[in-house]
């Protein structure tokens, strides 16, 4: 193969953004993505793939977005990565050299080695891979019985969709509510309640010991001596960063195991990036190591990567993640981003919160109109938004998008209260009870107390 000046592996979200920015960017230069598959996943689609959508072609990234952007997309798997040489090398050997290199290599679902019987058939995690995803939704459809363990995003969006087949779902958390890390307990509660009336068994504050089985997965016991009976398992308990390939080529990992980065997301090699959930995260507010992996994240990391790759901008920087979450049950749907106040009190921030609920819609009685709480976690002495969350309808990712916005350019809550937005009868809140205004005007009460 000819030498490639960019050269990006990994084909999920973070990697097809890093391709396109770059090429955008810099048109003349040769842009090149190598990833393993023909076909790629939408990542944030897979959870829906079980119910809504029913199949995996229907949750596809479109190969022929890639060649309208100008960008060469090859099946290939990447075995090895020579620094020095500025080449990687391909399972089947063959040599494909760059001049700059994006590492979007994702992450991998976590198996723990401490489990008994996290090995047996019928026990599944969810990995961004079509031909296994294809695997799972076949075997499911010989069960009945499902428990999920792992109420996070991922094992509560699974846990719905598994029950509209007609299955029992049990959904089992470690934490006193699903979605414990994400929001505050007002909130959880409030998402956990919809799960359970949506058709899912929810247990919480109690592990899993063990999955039971001899070769097939018959049951799984609890921490506090039950036995759950069960055709199939979801492992749901989060994923990990795919980073061996960067670990074989001496590209320097952090604690925890994430390709080390600068805000220009260069590795110490500053021919060498990486982008998205294989890469370091810091925290927006704290500026601690984060664990977060998100879609939105990660593209945002890939923007940044594909505008600096030839020439570094002081101002295209990725200043870190803000953790913006977002998930829907049914029509009801919920939001959170930066802190929440739990979180931010551990921290030792001296916060302060605003809350409201309103509708969605004005007036109240149009079709379709949903509750719309808004809660904002602020700093006291400041008033500089820290962190905030939605519960609402289908409106509620971006509201919650907007309080991203507020977190990333350090508003104030005077900021929000004074906002200029546009509003219509069937599309938000009412101008006299704009949730996110009357949350603030609630934080600005608090800070003149």
């Amino acid at each position: 193969m000819e030498p490639t000046d960019v050269l990006v592996i990994g084909g999920s979200a973070a990697g097809v953004v890093a391709a396109t920015t770059a090429k955008a960017t810099y048109p003349d230069k040769r842009v090149v993505l190598a990833r393993r598959d023909e076909l790629s996943l939408v990542p944030c689609g897979i959870p829906y793939v079980f119910g809504s959508l029913g199949s995996t072609a229907k949750n596809l990234m479109p190969n022929d977005s890639l060649a309208k952007a100008g960008v060469e997309l090859r099946t290939t798997e990447i075995a090895s990565i020579d620094q020095e040489t500025k080449k990687c090398r391909t399972a089947d050997g063959e040599e494909l050299e760059f001049d700059k290199l994006v590492i979007a290599t994702g992450s991998e679902p976590l198996v723990p080695s401490w489990l008994p019987g996290a090995d047996l058939n019928g026990v599944f995690t969810i990995p961004k891979n079509k031909l296994y995803i294809d695997y799972v939704l076949e075997s499911l459809d010989r069960c009945r019985k499902l428990i999920t363990i792992g109420g996070g995003f991922i094992g509560v969006e699974m846990s719905d969709e598994l029950t509209k087949r007609g299955m029992n779902v049990t959904l089992v958390e470690i934490l006193p509510h699903i979605l414990g890390l994400a929001f505050d307990e007002e909130i959880a509660v409030r998402a956990q309640d919809l799960l359970q009336s949506r058709g899912v068994t929810v247990r919480t504050g109690v592990g899993v010991k063990a999955i039971l089985g001899e070769d097939q997965v018959r049951g799984v016991s609890l921490d506090n001596g039950d036995e759950l009976a069960t055709d199939a398992v979801i492992l749901s308990i989060g994923y990990k960063p795919a980073t061996n390939l960067a670990a074989d080529a001496g590209i320097e990992l952090n604690e925890r195991g994430s390709i080390k980065v600068d805000e220009y997301m260069r590795t110490r090699n500053p021919d060498i990036f990486a982008v998205g959930d294989c890469a370091e995260k810091r925290d927006f507010t704290t500026r601690k190591i984060s664990g977060v992996m998100l879609a939105s994240t990660a593209t945002s990391e890939a923007r940044v990567a594909g505008m600096n790759l030839y020439k570094l901008s002081a101002v295209k920087t990725f200043s870190g993640t803000i953790a913006i979450w977002s998930t829907g049950l049914g029509e009801d749907g919920f939001g959170c981003a930066g802190l929440t106040e739990r979180a931010a009190r551990t921290e030792g921030f001296d916060v302060i919160t605003g809350v409201f609920e309103g509708i969605d819609k004005h007036p109240g009685a149009l079709p379709g109109a949903h509750k719309q709480l808004v809660k904002l976690v602020a700093a006291r002495d400041s008033g500089v938004i820290l962190g905030g969350q939605v519960a609402g309808g289908p409106s509620a990712g971006e509201l919650t998008n907007l309080i991203g916005l507020a977190i990333q350019n350090r508003m104030v809550a005077n900021s929000l209260v004074t906002a200029q937005i546009g509003t219509h009868p069937l599309l938000t809140a009412a101008p006299t009870a704009y949730p996110v205004i009357k949350a603030a005007e609630q934080v600005l009460w608090k800070m003149s107390a």
